[in-house]
């Protein structure tokens, strides 16, 4: 799935590893009304986990999921993993 093709990356987050996740990246969380999010696999694999209907994704090195807005999600990192993620939004929200 990829988000709708009027969104821009707007932010992104450094590059985290399993040592340097932040603790909520790996408890549930979600992005604002009308923020997506693009999360990357640099080297490594982690699991993607949408917390609402429990579905796991194992990521690996090139691999991406999409975070759509509002979307209960966490990460877990069982083995070594660089990654980031880019936030996207309208481009012109107003118009």
């Amino acid at each position: 799935m990829n988000p709708p093709a009027n969104l821009r990356p707007y932010r992104r987050t450094p590059l985290f590893t399993e040592a340097t996740a932040p603790a909520g990246l790996l408890a549930d969380h979600s992005t604002r009304e009308g923020v997506w999010g693009k999360l990357h696999v640099e080297t490594g694999q982690l699991t993607y986990i949408v917390a609402d209907t429990g579905v796991a994704t194992v990521l690996q090195a090139g691999q991406q999921a999409v975070i759509r807005p509002g979307e209960r999600h966490r990460v877990s990192l069982d083995v070594p993993v660089t990654f980031f993620i880019e936030f996207l939004r309208e481009e012109n929200p107003d118009g």
